[in-house]
């Protein structure tokens, strides 16, 4: 597939143009539709000994932003203190947690960098959790930095790959979506700052540390953000089950600065984002169902737009 110069001032050609039309309803394909959602004072302690202590945890203070103030589960505290991407304030262990590697891995890393690092009672740091399986490990620390689009465009000789979410809830999501994201080397992601979720502690567990990588922009509104990046020449690219190409027609899209956006659960792409996209593309689905997950579907498209660009160096 091969862009069409100028296209950005040829929106109105998406209806019927070269990349196909946004059929108007009930097209099989595989937009992101359908999430499913399952689901102490700071200090040192003796050299890699976690001492034991009384847990009082607050969920007062002020509105965070991003947040992944508290970060829960084995893999994701690991890449929490190997990151050092931000301060981290305490390390709480549960004092029957078996003798494993990765135990072994946060206890070091917490005290190379002066962690406060607690042993406390299995049920204190179920109290504590606010995930479903903390594994016994919570690490508490400064709220995660947030990243500016203006960073996403700096250097377009390197092809910025963004990622924008379109008012995605379901925190364990959020988290696989980072996951594929840091995986498919992505630039950066675009998050809503209303209604959407962001990081908690089990978004930041389900995607086992890369929070503590990839770059996060809140914004307050997603169309007048696309309409930047398109302004910039990046070529918007959204997720649409009921688009009429799929996205191993992407071609040589891949390759150009591009942002591929991805649509709630339930509704899939806001009218107004779909309407700020410059080409909208499904996922075949060749089942009885009609969508993916959404963080399937972002894997999927994601590691589309890695494999042309590796096809075409």
């Amino acid at each position: 597939m091969k862009p069409r110069k100028n296209a950005r001032r040829e929106r109105g050609n998406e209806r019927g143009g070269s990349y196909g039309k946004p059929a108007r309803s009930g097209g099989r394909g595989g937009s992101p539709r359908g999430e499913s959602s399952r689901g102490g004072s700071y200090g040192s302690n003796d050299r890699g000994k976690p001492r034991r202590t009384n847990v009082k945890h607050s969920s007062k203070g002020k509105e965070r932003e991003l947040d992944g103030t508290q970060v829960e589960g084995r893999q994701a505290v690991r890449e929490m203190l190997i990151a050092q991407k931000r301060r981290v304030f305490e390390v709480y262990i549960a004092d029957d947690i078996e003798n494993v590697a990765i135990v072994d891995d946060i206890i070091a890393l917490a005290a190379d960098q002066r962690v406060p690092l607690h042993r406390v009672a299995r049920k204190d740091i179920e109290r504590m959790a606010r995930s479903e399986a903390p594994q016994g490990v919570i690490a508490k620390g400064a709220e995660l930095p947030e990243a500016d689009i203006g960073e996403f465009l700096r250097g377009m000789g390197e092809k910025p790959f963004i990622v924008a979410i379109d008012g995605v809830t379901d925190p364990g999501n959020l988290g696989a979506i980072l996951r594929s994201c840091d995986g498919a080397g992505v630039t950066g992601v675009l998050l809503p700052k209303h209604r959407a979720v962001h990081i908690t502690p089990t978004a930041a567990k389900s995607a086992a540390g890369a929070a503590e990588y990839v770059p996060m922009a809140l914004v307050s509104g997603l169309p007048t953000a696309l309409r930047q990046l398109n302004e910039a020449g990046v070529w918007i690219v959204g997720l649409h089950d009921a688009a009429d190409k799929s996205v191993w027609e992407l071609g040589s899209l891949a390759t150009e600065p591009i942002c591929l956006v991805l649509g709630a659960e339930g509704p899939g792409l806001s009218r107004l984002v779909r309407e700020r996209c410059d080409v909208l593309l499904s996922i075949p689905m060749r089942g009885a169902l009609s969508s993916l997950n959404v963080s399937a579907a972002a894997a999927l498209a994601t590691y589309e737009v890695v494999r042309a660009r590796r096809s075409t160096t």
